[in-house]
Parts: structure tokens; C-alpha cells; sequence
């Protein structure tokens, strides 16, 4: 993890699932609730680095690079969300880990949505970031396919994806006062292109309409979700309808935000997942229930 730095105490392994060898940072504190961190497309695990400094003290930490991206094993097929619910039980298998509070933005915001819905026993709460569960646009579809199509053909990540990621993820008030946060999205260069592109036909492209799903997670299980005013991949309202399809949902929208809000925006966002877990017994978790 070349792009953050890291404090003394974190442990990586890689663990076999079947979308193949996934990469997990662990730290924090070791007796407390568990808190799992997936990334948006095209990142890795490094985009937590302030979540991580942030809530280690209290939680155990658990940080993933999803499939095809980091450390991960390449992405070479179509994927959907519950073969990401499915990898990440066999993470949590592997790790000893009955329950989380799942924390995910973009892509991780996606399978925050969904994780209860399938694996109710593994969850103890859930924060979507950034998230959508409505079927792409046709602009979506066009200029995603495009894009995959043409990272498809690199063996590097060429200097066009390092524009569309800045495009996607920077809103305004990061191009005018954040450089550090603009600079950040240069990330994706260090990316495998044809995984990216395998990710972006699986999880952009390929992804279903959830609501109907989302209307299944039990009432008793905590949602957050998070919106960011100037997120031009998943606006507001799109955001706005996931939240209202989760019976019981908190819903919160993070102003002059984009759609990396975990990574721009961390104080804000640090400060409404601690508002929304201090509500939750969590703390109070035995060995045996985490």
C-alpha cells in the first residue's frame, strides 16, 4: 500500500474466496466490534486511511482490497454484488468474524446495501457511501462501456483513466480547494486496466435495480446512508431512493461533497458514522457475537 501510510500494528494476508485470492489489511483494537471497509471501483484499500486512524482505537479493523484491485487477485470474469456478499462471508469465515459493521463507499456502498439483505445474521450494521441501487443510465452504459472496452486493450493503466477517475470522483469544491484529494485520484494509474474494465462491465454496467431487495432487510438492522451533494455519478435523488427503500434507514447528504466522500470529505463523514453507531449497542458485543 504505496499511497498511505500506515501506522505499526496492521497485518496483511491473502485469503482464498471464489472470486480468488482477496487481500485483507487488519488492525485497530483487537477485542473490539468489528468494522469491515470496502472501496469504490478503482480504489483500493487505501482510500480508509482516515477511517482507519479514526476508528482503530475502538474497532477492529478489517480493510479489502475488492476483487481485481491492490493486492487482490486479477479480475477476469463478470461478477455481481452477491458474489461480493459471498466472498466477503468467506473473508469473515476466515478471519473468525460472526458479525460487522459494514462500511463501503461507491462499489463498497453498493454491497453495504445488499449484505443484509442476504447475510442478515452476518450484519450488524451497515453504511452505504455514495451508493446507488437503481439500474445505469444510458449515458452511464455508453461511456462505461467505452471506457472498459478501451482499458480492455492495455496491459497499463493509460493516462486517459487517471482524467475519467479525476472526472468521476473530484466534484467542484475538491477542483478548487483540495488539490491533495485531486492529486489522490491519480491512484488509478497504479491500477490493473484489465480488471478495472472486468469490474466496470460487473458492477457499473452489469448491475441490477436492488430496491425490491433492499425492501427485505429485517427492520432491526441499522442503515446509514451517505450522499454527497456533488456527486455526479450517483446524484442525491438516487441516493435519496436507495435510503427510502430500506425500511428504518438514516439517511444524511455530506455538502460540497463528491463522489469519493470516505476519502474527501473524512471528517464529516467519521463524524456521522460515529453519531450513527454511538445509537447502537456495539461496543457491548461479546467474543463470541463478533
Amino acid at each position: 500500500m504505496t499511497t498511505a501510510t500506515w501506522p505499526e500494528g496492521i497485518t496483511e494476508k491473502l485469503i482464498p474466496t471464489t472470486l480468488g485470492l482477496i487481500n485483507v489489511y487488519e488492525g485497530g483494537r483487537a477485542d473490539g466490534p468489528v468494522m469491515v471497509c470496502w472501496p469504490s471501483l478503482m480504489m483500493d484499500a487505501t482510500m480508509w486511511q482516515y477511517q482507519y486512524e479514526h476508528f482503530a482505537p475502538a474497532y477492529r479493523m478489517v480493510l479489502i482490497d475488492s476483487p481485481g484491485h491492490g493486492k487482490s487477485e486479477a479480475l477476469r470474469k463478470i461478477i455481481d454484488l452477491k458474489d461480493c456478499a459471498d466472498a466477503l462471508v468467506e473473508i469473515l469465515d476466515a478471519l473468525g468474524i460472526e458479525k460487522c459493521v459494514l462500511v463501503g463507499n461507491s462499489w463498497g456502498g453498493m454491497l453495504a446495501g445488499v449484505f443484509p439483505a442476504y447475510y442478515p445474521g452476518r450484519t450488524a450494521a451497515t453504511v452505504g457511501i455514495n451508493a446507488t441501487a437503481s439500474l445505469p443510465t444510458t449515458f452511464e452504459s455508453v461511456w462505461a462501456t467505452a471506457l472498459a472496452t478501451y482499458l480492455s486493450l492495455h496491459a497499463r493503466m493509460p493516462a486517459l483513466a487517471a482524467k475519467a477517475a479525476r472526472a468521476a470522483f473530484a466534484g467542484p469544491t475538491a477542483e478548487q480547494s483540495n488539490p491533495e484529494f485531486v492529486k489522490f485520484t491519480d491512484f488509478v494509474l497504479g491500477d490493473d486496466p484489465k480488471s478495472v474494465a472486468w469490474a466496470l462491465r460487473s458492477i457499473l454496467i452489469g448491475r441490477k435495480d436492488e430496491h425490491r431487495r433492499l425492501a427485505t432487510i429485517p427492520a432491526d438492522i441499522p442503515v446509514l446512508i451517505i450522499a454527497g451533494e456533488e456527486d455526479s455519478q450517483f446524484p442525491v435523488h438516487v441516493v435519496r431512493k436507495m435510503a427510502d427503500a430500506i425500511k428504518g434507514s438514516t439517511f444524511r447528504v455530506l455538502l460540497h461533497t463528491g463522489h469519493l466522500a470516505a476519502r474527501e470529505n473524512p471528517d464529516e463523514v467519521n463524524a456521522e458514522i460515529d453519531a450513527f453507531l454511538a445509537e447502537l449497542p456495539l461496543r457491548g458485543l461479546t467474543e463470541a457475537q463478533r
